[in-house]
């Protein structure tokens, strides 16, 4: 089940006007909330960047965090996985095709749910391979929206080379991945690239910071160059729906020792905890 313009249907039913801006010129955004044991996590924080993408391109929301909360858990009662992945797409509706903002138009809004599924164990036990590309994007990748075709094509040519994920360098610092967050391990220092326009604040990302600082884990956060990133001890992946895991190749070499580390099996497993105590209606990381 899906919802669509104050609609609840089968996807198979669900249709978009072709002049939907969504469509015609990718005007909109999105966000993605990972659901456990039928409990959307994190749900205020998903929320606020949702508020911040819609303020990026001057879109009002069309929901209160109340009427979004209860959109959501209609979604998750009218589909089967108790681990669910949330899709919640708004666009700035259909108009005539217009470079201009329309007037009077109502926005379009999209949920729909995926199974959640956890990575897999073989991956987490041996790591995934990884890629760098220059990062050619926009310059308002703080914004989750829903035009992506760079990182389409970034993420692609991971998926040629058989890897998992593109990391991104720009003038000789890295951003992000093509579809996640990145850390560094550097001297046994967890390092994170800061928050800016230049990548996406990953939700995730936020966590295994709160993790670091509650656990007294060494993290900086501040520029990541090229080569802290190629002299890497660990380099962890981080979203949503993968959770955290080990990069043990980078580029065709390998990672450290090539096998995943120590802070990996550390934040892994504080993550772990984490999510339980969010599970139980606990959301502090210094609950555990």
């Amino acid at each position: 089940m899906i919802y669509l313009n104050g609609d609840f249907m089968p996807i198979e039913e669900a249709r978009i006007p072709v002049l939907d801006r969504g469509f015609i010129f990718g005007d909109g955004v999105y966000e993605v909330i990972p659901v456990y044991s039928r409990k959307p996590f994190r749900l205020a924080e998903h929320l606020l960047r949702l508020q911040h993408s819609l303020d990026g391109i001057r879109l009002s929301n069309p929901h209160s965090d109340k009427k979004w909360s209860e959109l959501l858990e209609q979604i998750i009662a009218g589909n089967e996985s108790d681990d669910q992945s949330l899709y919640l797409h708004v666009t700035r509706g259909v108009a005539r095709r217009e470079h201009a903002f329309p007037k009077g138009v109502m926005p379009t809004v999209f949920i729909m749910s995926n199974p959640l599924l956890a990575p897999p164990e073989e991956l987490l036990a041996t790591g995934v391979a990884a890629i760098t590309a220059n990062d050619n994007r926009w310059l308002r990748c703080d914004i989750k929206a829903i035009s992506l075709l760079p990182n389409v094509l970034l993420r692609q040519m991971a998926t040629d080379v058989g890897a998992i994920e593109t990391v991104l360098l720009r003038e000789g610092f890295m951003t992000e991945g093509a579809a996640s967050n990145i850390f560094v391990i550097k001297e046994g220092i967890l390092l994170a690239p800061p928050k800016n326009h230049l990548m996406l604040p990953g939700i995730t990302y936020d966590v295994v910071l709160e993790l670091a600082a509650a656990n007294e884990i060494p993290h900086e956060v501040r520029e990541v160059s090229e080569y802290e990133v190629r002299t890497a001890e660990e380099i962890l992946l981080t979203s949503s729906t993968k959770e955290i895991m080990p990069i043990t190749r980078l580029d065709d070499k390998p990672v450290g020792d090539g096998k995943p580390g120590t802070m990996f099996t550390l934040l892994h497993q504080l993550y772990q905890n984490y999510k339980s105590t969010v599970m139980r209606g606990n959301a502090n990381v210094s609950a555990f």
